[in-house]
């Protein structure tokens, strides 16, 4: 199971239900799901990732289907609504625009439909790290642009990024308007000061598998959940 206690509480019963999953990379939380009832849909824009989920998901006999696209374009894709729409960490970084991304939502989520996010907080990504290990404000919180050049170890831990790589920061107030936006009904926005990943090398890893910054006494939130319905 590669689901967190966080989002199998937030997000509840899935037995029976449809349930769709945005950016699922290679489909070990899609396939998770499908673990515990739900009829999953996984997808993403990577043809090597989906060609593994589904490799994956034939190895260990699950219906977890799979669908390569850009989520921008699965309306043209894919004519389905869901019970659930799930999305989680990492994902939105890779989205240049929240309304049209809320707009995907609301168009594949069933009426009464429960829409789920859980992603790094925008807060984290304001700030550098000294060598002395303190947090140092450098980037803005505000919606920006981001390219880095390339020669960065890639977030797997193997080999370098050589391309450049493009990221968007969105600020809460931006994502949550977009949802509203595009009619969904925010049930409840919650912040969290663990993460599931080490950010920073100084975070320190509780029992509970979350990462935290014990010097900084869980000042700053890391995460951030929400739930709404259409």
């Amino acid at each position: 199971m590669m689901l967190h206690e966080l989002e199998l509480r937030e997000v509840g019963d899935v037995s029976g239900k449809t349930l769709l999953h945005l950016q699922c990379h290679f489909g070990l939380d899609t396939m998770s799901w499908t673990r515990l009832g739900a009829r999953a849909t996984g997808v993403d824009l990577s043809d090597a990732a989906i060609d593994l989920a589904r490799s994956l998901s034939a190895e260990l006999g699950l219906d977890t289907r799979f669908i390569c696209s850009n989520i921008y374009d699965l309306p043209d894709v894919l004519d389905e609504q869901f019970d659930i729409v799930f999305t989680s960490y990492g994902v939105l970084c890779w989205l240049p625009n929240m309304d049209k991304w809320a707009e995907v939502v609301a168009n594949h989520l069933k009426p009464g439909g429960i829409f789920y996010i859980a992603d790094g907080h925008p807060m984290m990504n304001v700030f550098e790290m000294s060598e002395a290990g303190n947090l140092i404000p450098t980037y803005s919180y505000l919606n920006e642009e981001w390219l880095w050049e390339g020669g960065e170890p890639s977030y797997a831990g193997e080999g370098i990024i050589e391309s450049p790589v493009y990221e968007w920061q969105h600020s809460l107030g931006e994502i949550v308007t977009a949802l509203a936006k595009a009619g969904l009904h925010i049930e409840y926005l919650h912040e969290f000061t663990h993460c599931f990943f080490r950010f920073f090398p100084t975070m320190v890893q509780g029992e509970d598998g979350g990462w935290r910054l014990p010097e900084y006494n869980e000042s700053y939130p890391q995460i951030f959940s929400i739930r709404a319905t259409k």
